[in-house]
């Protein structure tokens, strides 16, 4: 039978490394880069595959399902990885009974993050091993492979992949799936209970797990030295790989592919081959820090960049190459238009953010597409430090002002952030009395990361018809008395509401209403400008709509963008913007 191959993305090939690999159960909160991998692997029905209400959850889903003996995959990108931490280094003590791997997707250059943490300090922190694949077929075959050294060595492994590893595509050789039995369970206190006793005990073994790691990563054949011409190499792993090799084709390279623990006598091998080492890798000196304490002289972020991403042509610069040419290098007539962020045509959000803009108010938010409300001509949003923060922070903050500060101030949520991580910082304004008003934008889906499907939306990563959480019965669980529920595209409601809210003094939540733009509302008309009635006050630009426009002699708005919202409409003194069936 003819090998079969396919065109995969990292994320992709990930999917199908978990199918091949015999995975029972797979889970994650959505994230980019690390989104569609939970997105095919639920097109294979061997596995069982869900979205969880944030990170944590996801691993502690895994963590059950490894012990329960059945191979697990849980994905995340390198921000959430933070918010799995805790069980993350318990479970390095507890150990694993079925193989777990946890994939972590680091997004350098920040395409879609608050930071560009460089999450490859975990595996060592946490003392658990580490794989980074350097293309598809690697990301695909190293599942297999990780699992295969959880289960040999007791131990959750870190496969840590890039946005270029899980976004860029390249030819996968496909295999058929691999039985597996789930092993049987077995309660195991000690093992399994860590408490300080056991705790301790546990250490001592990690730190015996963590020697035969060393030995096994020194023999393993996805590290390896590719021997080449000339006196200086170049020690690399991930994408980083593929950049040098472009840039340095014939030089001789070390690959490393398992970089936790590091191959300490293959890199001492290596240095004895040539006089001169460089390291090349992404964000932080990782591996040159390590390299540099064996003793072995190397030089890497005194060249290369320790922000953003690297690419063959920066590689290229940073070695003094010039005219470098790559297959991928834009030619220079291309003149790419710049495309700011913006809320779409017809957002939801836009009503709560020209509102609060007019209004003057400080206003504290949370990761989601809603981030955008910072940006001109809305400058509605003025925090943002991590999934569910807001609410915090406008807690803080008006604990500190008092409450003329909390009359000027509220928090911005959206429905999956509040379900991921917001829930608890309202409880906590209630419970220590607090005045905050929170803002829950109700779009009905986790927009920002590819409309995926949450416990409020009624509906599982398979599609299937689930309990939907009433956000308005969960908020008068909690405690919070005044609450109210308002549509996204009536400007007035918005405000009224708001300015209802932040007259109370008490906790209170304004929950605003309206389907994500990209989700199928029935559009029937669009909305028209009659330039004989438009007195150019421009007050419709303000509202920062992709399909307005300042024309000559009035606004105009393009029918193809225009989604029938409205809001341009509720904001015209002229009635000058009517709707157009």
């Amino acid at each position: 039978m003819a090998e079969k191959k396919e065109i995969l993305s990292g994320n992709e090939a990930i999917a199908r490394g978990a199918y091949e690999s015999g995975v029972t159960v797979a889970t994650a909160y959505p994230g980019t880069p690390s989104t569609e991998i939970l997105e095919n692997i639920v097109q294979y029905n061997e596995i069982y595959a869900e979205w969880a209400p944030n990170e944590k959850v996801a691993f502690e889903v895994a963590c059950g399902s490894s012990l329960a003996g059945a191979r697990t995959l849980v994905a995340m990108k390198q921000v959430g990885l933070n918010v799995a931490a805790d069980p993350l280094f318990t479970m390095s003590y507890v150990g694993v009974n079925g193989g777990l791997v946890i994939i972590n997707a680091d997004d350098p250059d920040m395409h879609s993050s608050q930071n560009e943490q460089d999450n490859r300090y975990y595996a060592k922190a946490a003392k658990i091993p580490m794989l980074e694949p350097s293309d598809s077929q690697e990301s695909k075959d190293f599942v297999g492979l990780a699992l295969d050294i959880s289960e040999e060595f007791d131990t959750p492994v870190l496969l840590r992949v890039t946005t270029r590893i899980s976004h860029s595509s390249t030819a996968v050789s496909l295999k058929e799936r691999k039985s597996y039995s789930i092993k049987k369970y077995k309660q195991n206190v000690a093992k399994h209970v860590m408490i300080p006793a056991h705790a301790k005990k546990r250490h001592v073994f990690i730190e015996e797990r963590t020697k035969k790691l060393q030995a096994y990563s020194e023999k393993t054949p996805i590290n390896v030295i590719e021997e080449g011409k000339g006196d200086t190499g170049i020690i690399t792993s991930g994408i980083a790989y593929q950049y040098v090799k472009e840039v340095f084709p014939d030089a001789p390279v070390l690959k490393l592919a398992m970089t936790c623990p590091m191959p300490v006598k293959l890199i001492e091998k290596f240095s004895n081959m040539v006089k001169n080492i460089y390291v090349v890798e992404e964000l932080e000196p990782y591996m040159e820090t390590e390299i540099k304490a064996l003793g072995i002289k190397v030089t890497g972020k005194e060249k290369l960049p320790i922000t953003g991403e690297l690419n063959s042509s920066i590689v290229a610069k940073s070695f003094g190459i010039d005219g470098f040419k790559s297959d991928v290098t834009l030619k220079e007539d291309i003149k790419i238009p710049a495309r700011p962020p913006v809320l779409c045509p017809g957002c939801p959000h836009r009503g709560f953010f020209y509102n609060v803009s007019r209004m003057k108010l400080n206003v504290f938010g949370d990761i989601g597409c809603y981030t955008l409300g910072m940006l001109p001509p809305l400058n509605g949003l003025h925090t943002c430090i991590c999934m569910g923060s807001g609410i915090g922070v406008a807690h803080g903050m008006n604990k500190a002002l008092g409450r003329e500060g909390t009359k000027k101030s509220l928090a911005v949520i959206g429905d999956s952030t509040f379900i991921h991580s917001g829930i608890t910082g309202l409880i906590n304004i209630v419970y220590n009395k607090g005045t905050s008003t929170v803002v829950i934008l109700d779009n009905s889906i986790t927009a920002m990361t590819g409309r995926q499907d949450h416990p409020a939306t009624g509906k599982t990563l398979k599609g299937e018809t689930t309990k939907k959480i009433d956000l308005f019965s969960l908020c008068k669980s909690i405690g919070v008395d005044d609450i109210v529920s308002v549509d996204a595209f009536d400007v007035k409601a918005i405000r009224n509401a708001l300015k209802n809210a932040l007259d109370k003094e008490e906790p209170s939540v304004v929950i605003v209403k309206g389907l994500c733009t990209l989700i199928d509302r029935g559009k029937k008309s669009f909305y028209k400008v009659s330039p004989e009635k438009c007195v150019k006050c421009w007050l419709c630009l303000r509202v920062g709509c992709p399909a307005i426009s300042k024309g000559e002699n009035s606004s105009c708005i393009d029918a193809l963008l225009c989604r029938d919202c409205g809001v341009c409409a509720s904001v015209c003194p002229k009635e000058a913007i009517q709707r157009e069936t």
